[in-house]
């Protein structure tokens, strides 16, 4: 096998070193989960140095190096922005900056604005809009009550991540789409909030349903992200009562060694046959939260739906002045 033959030779490599011939040898991965054991052995790559994603202050200032030869503008507040990219690593956060220069010289700018660096958080997260993508108005209403959906159970439930921006104007693969962003870096989330944003995931296809009976296949992605979120809780974070306070998830295999070679997954059929029983009631009464919030609060559903409508897209600041407008 190639991999066992290259893995080999870099053992004898290092094998081959003298103590005294003060050679540090480093290497880097994002992948440590491959790396066969036998390279972190002592005397060879033993010495380990994870590097998490940058905080709040490490993104403000990855931002300013990457600004130093940019014209940024007077309101361009870099702050702002490393606020607004949690989870960003440090070549999202220059690509940041890079789209940033180019939206700003596309529109003949002499200085870099905030909101073309806002405009450029979106293409990182979601890609470039595609405004030649021709949609008809019986979609378009779909994927504005859909996205509105999403956007009202967000802006109804508590600790979800605040909307930034409604959007039915299509961007990468998706023909529309709601960006929430946190307020801050978060480490630890509970069962709750996970709960609460399963059925954010939810209210899209929730609001398809109560508007137009009927589902479109444009819930695909949210279903996806919302089975992976049930399983994780299940298997992962022994978050299911029924299944109790056990990880369940499939060990990590050595890529090197055996990787190939099917095994069982270290539980019981009817484990398995539990855990998904679990993972069903999980989502289905996340879809039900989403469904019963949205029937409740049908008026905003329909306000929000019919102004994206008119005017494509919206933030969170002017979807609350929509609402409060709602409620006098």
């Amino acid at each position: 096998d190639e991999r066992e033959q290259t893995l080999n030779q870099l053992l004898i490599e290092l094998d081959g070193f003298e103590q005294n011939q003060g050679i540090v040898l480093i290497a880097a991965t994002n992948r440590p989960d491959v790396i066969d054991p036998a390279l972190l052995r002592p005397g060879r790559f033993d010495r380990q140095v994870a590097i998490p994603l940058p905080h709040l202050k490490g993104r403000e200032e990855i931002l300013k190096v990457h600004a130093r030869k940019i014209k940024m503008g007077p309101d361009a507040d870099l702050s702002v922005i490393a606020r607004r990219t949690p989870g960003f690593s440090g070549a999202d956060l220059a690509n940041v900056i890079n789209e940033g220069a180019l939206l700003a010289a596309r529109k003949e700018k002499t200085a870099v604005e905030l909101a073309d660096l806002e405009e450029s958080i979106e293409r990182v997260l979601s890609g470039p809009e595609r405004k030649s993508r021709i949609i008809s108005d019986k979609e378009k209403k779909i994927i504005a009550y859909h996205e509105s959906g999403h956007a009202v159970v967000a802006k109804l439930l508590p600790n979800t991540d605040p909307v930034h921006k409604v959007s039915i104007v299509s961007r990468g693969h998706a023909l529309g789409y709601t960006l929430q962003l946190p307020l801050e870096d978060k480490h630890l989330i509970s069962r709750t909030d996970i709960l609460n944003n399963l059925a954010v995931l939810l209210g899209g296809r929730c609001a398809e349903e109560l508007v137009f009976s009927e589902m479109t296949t444009g819930a695909s992605s949210d279903l996806s992200k919302a089975s992976a979120y049930a399983i994780r809780m299940v298997t992962e974070f022994g978050m299911s009562d029924k299944v109790g306070p056990l990880s369940l998830k499939e060990p990590d295999r050595e890529i090197f060694l055996g990787r190939d070679i099917a095994r069982g997954a270290g539980y019981s059929e009817s484990t398995a046959e539990l855990i998904d029983a679990e993972v069903k009631r999980i989502v289905v009464e996340a879809h039900a939260k989403a469904r019963e919030l949205l029937t409740a609060h049908r008026q905003k559903l329909d306000m929000l739906a019919a102004k994206l409508m008119e005017v494509e897209f919206m933030s969170g600041d002017e979807i609350d002045v929509l609402f409060q407008g709602a409620a006098a």
